[in-house]
């Protein structure tokens, strides 16, 4: 996950520096709203049978306008959020005889918990208008979080996360979007902390935002 990483970082860095020195007006955001998202590592895609995962994600967005190209417009979102998880491991031989404490990791990482990740993430969307009304969405997103309790796969700290959403916007009123779509999510700490195993996520979420003048 490395290199996916650094691309992402260096993509997001190129566009905010751009969108900020464009004009002064790009500190005010030309949308904002609230997202929620519904996701686990149980679905039919994958399906990691050694533990269980899922998760309840609440973003605040703020949206800001990149430009366009071709047929395509492009926004930032800024997206602080909290997510509350729900996590437990199944396959006590995760954790293996090597590992210091396995016993007593094993009696720990086997019981059902809940935690907390806190965090805030840019996301780059871009958007193809279908209808007058109706655009499909695809974003890329990269955030930086903490996350308040460990577990065999991943340490108690600062975590990046990652998402690729696609989905509909549709306008519903003159200055209304609501927003319907699916993520791939990936929660890791790129090894600054050790286990590092992180998890993945199918989910479904929903949006609402509302058009600044």
């Amino acid at each position: 996950m490395r290199k996916s990483h650094t691309i992402l970082i260096i993509l997001f860095v190129f566009t905010t520096t751009y969108s900020q020195e464009k004009k002064k007006s790009t500190l005010k955001p030309s949308k904002i709203g609230f997202l929620y998202n519904y996701g686990t590592n149980e679905n039919l895609i994958f399906d990691d049978v050694d533990y269980t995962y899922s998760t309840n994600t609440f973003k605040a967005q703020a949206f800001y306008k990149l430009g366009n190209w071709k047929n395509l417009n492009f926004e930032l979102i800024v997206q602080p959020q909290v997510q509350f998880l729900d996590h437990q491991l199944i396959n006590e031989q995760f954790v293996l005889p090597s590992e210091e404490n396995y016993l007593e990791k094993r009696a720990e990482f086997t019981k059902a918990k809940t935690m907390n990740l806190y965090g805030i993430e840019f996301g780059i969307a871009v958007k193809k208008q279908l209808t007058e009304k109706l655009n499909f969405q695809g974003t890329i997103s990269l955030g930086f979080n903490y996350i308040d309790t460990r577990t065999e796969r991943i340490a108690k700290g600062f975590t990046f996360i990652e998402n690729f959403s696609v989905g509909f916007s549709h306008q519903t009123f003159t200055n209304s979007f609501i927003y319907l779509g699916t993520n791939f999510g990936h929660v890791s700490n790129l090894n600054f902390q050790q286990p590092n195993n992180g998890y993945n996520i199918l989910g479904l979420e929903i949006g609402y935002s509302y058009a600044l003048n």
